[in-house]
C-alpha cells in the first residue's frame, strides 16, 4: 500500500470521502471550482462554516467567509 492510499484510507475510516482531482476540476460536471486559481472550495467553506456554528446567523456566516477568503490575508501569509 502506497503512503497516498493508506493516508486516504486514514481519511476515509472516521467518513470522510475523498474524491478524484479530475472528477471535480474546472469544466467537469461535478466541477466546484470555476478555474484552478480558485483556491479555496466556496460552497465546501460556507457549509463547514454553517455546520460547525449552527447557532450563528447567516450574516455572521457571510461575514466569516469573507473574512476567511480575503486576498490580502492570503497574500500576507503565503
Amino acid at each position: 500500500m502506497s503512503v497516498e492510499q493508506a493516508t486516504l484510507a486514514w481519511l476515509e475510516s472516521p467518513g470522510w470521502r475523498a474524491l478524484r482531482g479530475a472528477d471535480i476540476a474546472p469544466g467537469e460536471p461535478a466541477a466546484e471550482r470555476d478555474d484552478y486559481g480558485q483556491v479555496v472550495l466556496a460552497s465546501r467553506l460556507r457549509d463547514a462554516l454553517a455546520r460547525f456554528n449552527p447557532a450563528l446567523p447567516a450574516e455572521a456566516l457571510e461575514d466569516a467567509f469573507r473574512k476567511l477568503t480575503r486576498r490580502d490575508i492570503q497574500e500576507a501569509t503565503a
